[in-house]
């Protein structure tokens, strides 16, 4: 798989490459208290190539969103390619998602999801890059999307880099908000990043940063995400909130301005349209009850769980972390439970 493309780099460290390498190789295993993995269930030259992909696999294309579905040749859905969206949601070995310390809910499914070179658009099956990706990603079970978001969860193990760097391990919130109680909504501190849990310096291309020694471990739910898809997974990121390449810092500017495909937004409610939302999506949420339009928190769309409602993944104050548990409000998208009222928009990256 060929590595994306990352212009962001780190001062004074080696490239991040070597965390790739080695976050890349690492597969998805149980974490304690948090995910439960349960596996079941080139161009072509001359008459010596391999045969195009049109003849080995079906080419579906659909709407709302625009996106391409591949099928093999007994009509099984093998991945499903949105325009404007470098994520690929691709089929593979069963997975349960669990929190047992948070929730009894669980999200059972074969659905994988990973990172294109390049924002997919109609035709793009005939794309060079795209004959040398797919067929690797569609067999690839190193960890993909899903599974790295599990490598914060509550008890993961700290995962080392070889310079010694600590890339995943579970991670906290932020500091804590002198004066007010473990339960409060204001409990921890917003502002942690990404560069923040590693704990180094990083310079964007239109502004660099130093880490808060006093976050070292924390990451707040835009910086969640950031950490994840960015430092992780290899989407570009930006330092600022407003319009630019890749990812920016805080959860209204990536609803507004962020990479891939707007799927549903509303304004004072729960958007009517969420059906389009698959594993991968990112999920917004305005949940200061004084600013019911205002995005203030996001998170990562897990799927259905085993009651049938919309479950997400996401780095809360009152947890103290990645969560997709019912600590201080079900983690769901559907209902009407704190979550699900705050409900306002995804996009597909």
């Amino acid at each position: 798989m060929p590595t994306p493309s990352h212009p962001d780099a780190p001062r004074g460290r080696p490239s991040r490459r070597a965390v790739l390498t080695v976050a890349g190789g690492v597969a998805a295993a149980a974490v304690a208290g948090g995910c439960l993995l349960e596996l079941g269930g080139g161009d072509r030259k001359g008459h010596d190539g391999p045969p195009p992909l049109s003849r080995l696999y079906h080419f579906q294309r659909l709407t709302g969103p625009g996106r391409t579905v591949v099928r093999d040749s007994h009509g099984k859905t093998l991945a499903v390619l949105t325009d404007g969206a470098r994520t690929a949601l691709m089929a593979g070995p069963t997975r349960t998602f669990s929190e047992p310390h948070t929730t009894s809910a669980t999200v059972r499914h074969g659905m994988w999801v990973r990172l294109m070179p390049a924002p997919w658009a109609q035709e793009s099956e005939n794309a060079a890059w795209f004959a040398r990706w797919f067929p690797h990603a569609l067999t690839d079970r190193s960890a993909d999307v899903l599974a790295v978001a599990f490598q914060y969860a509550h008890g993961a193990p700290d995962q080392f880099d070889p310079s010694g760097l600590r890339y995943a391990g579970a991670a906290s919130y932020g500091p804590r908000t002198p004066g007010q109680p473990g339960d409060s909504a204001q409990a921890r501190q917003e502002g942690s990043d990404f560069y923040d849990y590693l704990g180094i310096p990083w310079t964007f291309p239109d502004s660099s940063a130093e880490p808060d020694r006093s976050r070292y471990g924390d990451v707040d739910c835009s910086g969640f995400m950031r950490l994840v898809w960015g430092y992780r997974t290899g989407l570009p990121l930006h330092g600022t909130n407003g319009p630019g390449p890749g990812l920016p810092r805080r959860a209204f500017a990536i609803a507004a301005y962020g990479p891939g495909a707007l799927l549903t937004r509303a304004t004072s409610g729960p958007p009517a349209d969420a059906g389009t939302l698959q594993p991968g999506d990112l999920v917004f949420f305005a949940i200061d009850s004084g600013h019911p339009s205002f995005v203030d928190h996001c998170g990562l769309y897990l799927g259905k769980d085993d009651a049938g409602h919309g479950r997400f993944y996401s780095s809360r104050i009152v947890a103290d972390g990645p969560t997709m548990g019912d600590v201080a409000g079900p983690s769901v998208i559907d209902g009407n439970s704190f979550y699900a009222q705050g409900f306002r928009a995804a996009r597909r990256l």
